[in-house]
């Protein structure tokens, strides 16, 4: 499993925007992320349709956390923007996997789909707050 950079990206970006008590324009989340501005509209765009993140229009507009740091999960974000969590596509359907039917035919079924389990379940008990202050176990 690769998380993309999208992913990486976002989860820059909220946790820029976890470090600011006020609303914060998307130049300056560019910026602080070094992400470019055109990509962080569009990971914002995906942020604020799930609810995440809140944004705000006109002259002093832009974006802030719509949760507190502490409620959203590396998990959450990851999977907003790439889906769940699964180490190898067999997992994801029986057209990807002809033993996907019978999970006792393929070892390897079983072992990447316990690993994809743990991993997610790791990724969703740590928080934005966690890592903003390095308070995480892993």
């Amino acid at each position: 499993m690769r998380i993309t950079l999208e992913s990486d990206y976002a989860l820059r970006i909220i946790t820029s925007l976890a470090t600011h008590d006020s609303v914060v324009d998307a130049k300056t989340l560019a910026e602080e992320t070094s992400v470019t501005q055109r990509f962080t509209l569009k990971i914002l765009h995906k942020l604020v349709t799930a609810g995440l993140v809140i944004s705000f229009k006109g002259v002093n507009g832009g974006y802030k956390l719509g949760e507190p740091s502490d409620k959203i999960t590396l998990k959450e974000v990851i999977e907003l923007i790439d889906g769940p969590i699964m180490m190898v596509r067999c997992l994801e359907s029986s057209e990807s996997c002809a033993l996907n039917k019978d999970k006792t035919a393929c070892i390897y079924h079983h072992i990447f789909d316990t690993i994809s389990l743990d991993v997610a379940k790791k990724l969703s008990v740590i928080t934005i707050s966690d890592v903003i202050n390095k308070n995480y176990k892993i």
